[in-house]
């Protein structure tokens, strides 16, 4: 009996025992639990923690696709950070791929698309929350675009090295088909961590060239003559025009209004010209006239409507905005309204003013993802026509088409020609600098539809920073034109 009663105190201290183990094991449990699943995200964004940075590496990064064909891939360095980013082409694709360094972040599609290309997107995997609590990692996928490398190829070529810029788009869809910027880099130079890697970074940096500056979405510049297409669109719309070889009363020289400034033109025969004349050969007199006529509201809203100060487009990656001023007094219309004073454009802006003339009027947004892919090749986002908008009326669009064959066929822009095509043109030559001291820019924007085509089916905009020619001999003709051609036929096949 004693040593019964003497056993049930005992009995009851392990009881104690047993459930204090039992709260100390929980509370292990759900502190393990609150770090690993709640405090994750902190723990991940620590600077001093490696093991995701660590952990980003450890698999090969998916690829970005031209024409069914990979532009990147990885190479197993053996290291720590065991994959580094490779490029095939890379000088050619760099305006597009961007860069994927160790060191130095992303750009462009590579950070536009990261969680595709890093496997972190949870579309890629069947079960995602699984991931996340085993904290295991699903191979990246791959972005397929919607260019056409034998364009592309066109673009780089015809540029040759220069400083400048080329966009090309279908215009029936907006898929983007070129996109090119030279002088370029190879992207594989900084995918490392390495001092020559660092050293790379440097010299691009301090290269007065600016190899890793995207002229075609990044940039913008005056567009010159080639704004005159949204000047007349603006025209024919408000019916301040309404016959293309009637005159427009329009003096040469034409003095700015308000001003004792007189705008005068490059060659004769401007005075009154009609329309069709002036598109064709370019009078600044009438197309500053005719800014004037239309007034600041329905100039800005025509502008606009092509895509002028849009702060939102993406392609997925960001475009600088391009602008049309919409506080201005009537001299500055009228300097505005043949692309000068504060007009400017991305390359990329004014491939969309051709395309939506080709499109009858209608613009479709760019764009340059098609789809994204898991690593087998499932689909797992597509593309498909972005949305649309009305820009001009469908007729003025059908004049505008007539007026920019015209430019082709007789005028400035001959040298676009293409046998077996029908191409629409206007070229620009955009002066800039401190009393228009710099070396004007060459502008070239088109469109071209084959024979046997029911539609056009590339749009193109060119410009070169640096002709060859001397200052006055420099034009959107001579210089860009030739280079819009090669594009033109490489999308059409001739």
């Amino acid at each position: 009996m004693t040593e019964y009663g003497n056993g049930r105190p005992m009995a009851r201290y392990i009881r104690h025992a047993w459930a204090f183990c039992t709260l100390l094991l929980a509370a292990l449990l759900v502190n393990a639990a609150r770090v690993q699943v709640i405090q994750a995200g902190s723990y991940d964004a620590n600077p001093a923690n490696r093991r995701p940075t660590i952990a980003r590496y450890q698999q090969p990064r998916g690829d970005i696709l031209v024409g069914g064909e990979p532009v990147t891939g990885s190479n197993d360095t053996g290291e720590q950070l065991r994959y580094e980013r490779t490029y095939r082409d890379g000088p050619l694709y760099a305006p597009v791929t961007g860069f994927a360094s160790q060191m130095y972040g992303s750009t462009f599609l590579e950070h536009a698309q990261d969680g595709v290309l890093s496997g972190t997107d949870p579309m890629l995997s069947p079960f995602p929350l699984w991931n996340d609590v085993t904290r295991g990692s699903t191979p990246g996928g791959d972005v397929v675009t919607t260019l056409d490398g034998v364009a592309q190829q066109a673009a780089y070529q015809g540029l040759h090295g220069r400083r400048g810029a080329v966009a090309a788009i279908e215009p029936a869809t907006g898929r983007i088909l070129a996109l090119v910027s030279t002088p370029s880099y190879d992207p594989a130079a900084l995918s490392g961590n390495s001092e020559a890697t660092a050293a790379a970074w440097a010299r691009l940096n301090h290269d007065p060239e600016k190899p890793m500056l995207n002229r075609a979405v990044r940039q913008t510049y005056p567009p010159g003559s080639t704004f005159k297409v949204v000047t007349a669109a603006a025209a024919l719309d408000a019916d301040v025009v309404t016959d293309l070889d009637a005159s427009t009363d329009s003096p040469d020289p034409y003095r700015l209004p308000g001003t004792r400034t007189r705008l005068t033109n490059e060659g004769d025969g401007c005075a009154d010209a009609s329309l069709r004349e002036a598109f064709e050969w370019s009078c600044n007199t009438v197309f500053a006239k005719l800014g004037v006529d239309v007034g600041v509201a329905d100039m800005s809203a025509t502008a606009q409507a092509f895509g002028f100060n849009d702060t939102r487009l993406r392609v997925p990656f960001e475009v600088s905005p391009s602008t049309f001023d919409t506080h201005v007094d009537r001299a500055q219309l009228a300097l505005s309204s043949i692309g000068q004073y504060n007009t400017r454009a991305t390359p990329l802006q004014m491939a969309m003013v051709a395309a939506a003339v080709a499109n009858g009027g209608r613009l479709r947004t760019p764009y340059l993802v098609e789809r994204t892919t898991r690593h087998g090749g499932e689909t797992i986002s597509g593309g498909g026509m972005r949305p649309d908008r009305q820009v001009m009326r469908p007729s003025t669009a059908v004049r505008l088409r007539e007026l920019m064959t015209d430019v082709v066929t007789d005028g400035t822009g001959t040298n676009a020609a293409i046998p077996g095509a029908v191409v629409g043109g206007k070229t620009g030559t955009a002066q800039h600098g401190v009393g228009n001291s710099g070396v004007p820019y060459a502008w070239f924007v088109s469109w071209a539809q084959a024979d046997a085509d029911l539609e056009p089916k590339v749009a193109v905009a060119v410009v070169v920073e640096d002709a060859s020619a001397d200052r006055g001999e420099i034009s959107g003709g001579g210089d860009a034109a030739p280079i819009a051609r090669e594009v033109m036929r490489a999308v059409l096949g001739l």
